[in-house]
């Protein structure tokens, strides 16, 4: 008979003892608020007094409202300056190192990542600052000229929300860049170099070595920068509170005005779980496509 020491190292044990408390943990602190979130989304509750069960009467409410339309819209807008042009800046500066190969790239790979680990709330600060009346922005357009032009970039119902979709992109774009150049260095330099030979230009080795090499890292961008995008609360939030008016609103403001300001819980729970299967549907959407290219 194994002693208990043998018996504790086969691998099926071993790999139980691993999983269990990953399970365990996992199912604490996402499966338990995840259903906890969907039980309250059936109720109308203001979080003090008895809640009135409301079945699923919430949710075409919540489905029919405009102003949930429209923040839905702004994420969208978000998506363009969350994951398009973050892509494009991470794989242009990716295309140029690896045909360049500069020096002192390491030190200009740790600046342009430092937006990722800088707290969103120095962040909104900055760019508030940047963006004011008085800021950098305005005083330089002053300076050349073009008073014309100056403004207050987060009061102006034109320009809110793309102010703010280009502070998301500065955020983002350092991530994108850092995976797609751990990722390429493990295209074999053959494949650059024969494209070279060929006489295939900076966009033709983009398109032909580069890309085809880094479509796992795509992948892993593509969920990364959607679900950041989709759920944007702090940069809103610490910038313009939504506004003016509803023009930056997005879901997940209006997850904390519904249940936190206006105490309307029942209605905070349901954009929350519909905000979730749109994330997660989109999650699975890209993995599928992925999924089919790879194959194919």
């Amino acid at each position: 008979m194994a002693s208990p020491a043998v018996r504790f190292q086969r691998p099926d044990v071993l790999a139980w003892t691993l999983v269990i408390p990953a399970m365990i943990i996992f199912a604490l602190f996402v499966l338990y608020p995840l259903t906890r979130t969907v039980w309250l989304s059936l109720w109308e509750w203001d979080g003090l007094t008895p809640a009135t069960w409301a079945g699923l009467g919430n949710y075409p409410n919540v489905l029919t409202d405009p102003k949930m339309h429209s923040a839905f819209a702004h994420s969208l807008v978000f998506l363009f300056f969350y994951t398009v042009i973050p892509i494009t800046i991470g794989i242009t500066i990716t295309a140029v190192i690896m045909r360049t190969n500069p020096r002192g790239q390491m030190t200009f790979r740790a600046i342009l990542f430092l937006p990722q680990i800088l707290s969103t709330v120095v962040i909104a600060v900055a760019w508030r600052w940047i963006y004011a009346p008085d800021g950098p922005i305005n005083s330089l357009l002053s300076a050349i000229g073009f008073d014309q032009l100056t403004r207050a970039w987060l009061g102006d119902f034109d320009t809110a929300l793309p102010s703010l979709g280009i502070i998301g992109t500065w955020i983002v774009y350092g991530f994108c860049m850092i995976l797609f150049i751990a990722g390429a260095q493990k295209i074999p330099r053959e494949l650059f170099e024969a494209a070279r030979i060929d006489g295939a230009g900076a966009l033709a080795e983009i398109r032909h070595v580069l890309l085809p090499g880094l479509r796992r890292e795509m992948t892993v961008v593509l969920i990364f920068t959607i679900t950041l995008g989709l759920r944007n609360f702090d940069i809103v939030w610490n910038t313009t509170q939504g506004g003016p008016g509803t023009t930056t609103t997005v879901p997940s403001l209006y997850i904390y005005q519904e249940t936190f300001l206006y105490r309307n819980v029942g209605v905070g729970a349901t954009i929350s779980v519909l905000l979730t299967i749109i994330i997660l549907a989109t999650t699975g959407i890209t993995m599928a496509v992925r999924n089919r290219r790879g194959a194919s």
